[in-house]
């Protein structure tokens, strides 16, 4: 046991060499040395919580116990990053809205059905705010609309389900949409109007399992910004490639404004749009 003098238990080299290759084998969130001491601090209260003295004990209880599956959701809890808000990166949200749907809009007409996928959702605010703007969009009424919110956090998943926000997660929202679709609540946060909430369905997912993967059907658009960018490589490839097969011949796939396919993979194009540039499964009509 190594406790440092305000009683925090610290981690060995090798312990930590055994917890970062646990995370990254489940979900393929990469641990490199540098992170040693975020994670150490991160899991500090997952030891107190079962009165383990070490770090190796934890670990045997993620590998061995009857309850791991429980603890694993509790360990991705605090490991993953989830900071988001409704309107993010507005130039990409504006591509969406003002070309892609309309082309979407188009190409899918027969059918009238769409499907999006916005994979690492976080708290809910991209595809609630994707519905809005669906919505204001008013090209698809009367259509089937599925929008699915994804993310291996538990956590973040009971909070996009009960679609109460506080003031930090309209940071960049026009008055506008908080007059149309939220009410405030006598505490000052914001609950969302049930006709947007409806239209968002959120489910469970680890974007490393493959059985999930069949699970979220064939999708017109993935969305998924700011999550492959803690991932290493490897594990970027696999879950691209998945992407990729989830996506119907010309469904798009949207990023972070950071994040590139370079040197990842050659299977989608890159398509430039009036002000952001975004990947475009080749085939459907262009």
């Amino acid at each position: 046991m190594l406790l440092d003098d305000t009683g925090r238990v610290e981690l060995t080299d090798e312990e930590f060499r055994l917890l970062s290759s646990f995370i990254y084998d489940y979900c393929g969130i990469f641990f490199d040395v540098s992170s040693r001491f975020l994670l150490e601090s991160r899991l500090q209260n997952r030891l107190k919580s079962h009165r383990f003295d070490s770090f190796l004990k934890y670990y045997h209880y993620l590998l061995f116990h009857q309850d791991r599956i429980q603890e694993i959701n509790a360990l991705l809890d605090v490991v993953t990053t989830n900071e988001t808000y409704f309107f993010r990166e507005i130039n990409q949200l504006n591509a969406f809205s003002e070309e892609i749907l309309p082309e979407l809009a188009r190409r899918k007409a027969a059918q009238r059905h769409i499907r999006i996928w916005s994979a690492g959702c976080s708290t809910g605010e991209e595809p609630y705010t994707l519905a809005m703007m669906i919505r204001d969009s008013k090209l698809f009424d009367g259509w089937k609309l599925d929008i699915i919110g994804t993310d291996i956090s538990q956590r973040v998943l009971k909070t996009a389900r009960k679609a109460v926000y506080s003031q930090s997660s309209f940071r960049v929202t026009d008055a506008s949409y908080m007059l149309r679709y939220f009410r405030k609540a006598d505490d000052g946060k914001y609950s969302l109007d049930e006709s947007i909430r409806s239209m968002v369905h959120f489910g469970h997912h680890n974007l490393l399992d493959q059985r999930m993967m069949g699970l979220i059907g064939e999708c017109d658009l993935i969305i998924c910004r700011n999550v492959i960018i803690y991932f290493d490589a490897n594990a970027k490839a696999k879950v691209v490639h998945c992407f990729h097969s989830r996506l119907v011949p010309g469904g798009y796939l949207l990023l972070g404004h950071s994040e590139s396919l370079m040197n990842i993979t050659t299977a989608f194009r890159l398509k430039h749009l009036k002000k952001v540039m975004v990947y475009q499964k080749p085939g459907g009509e262009e």
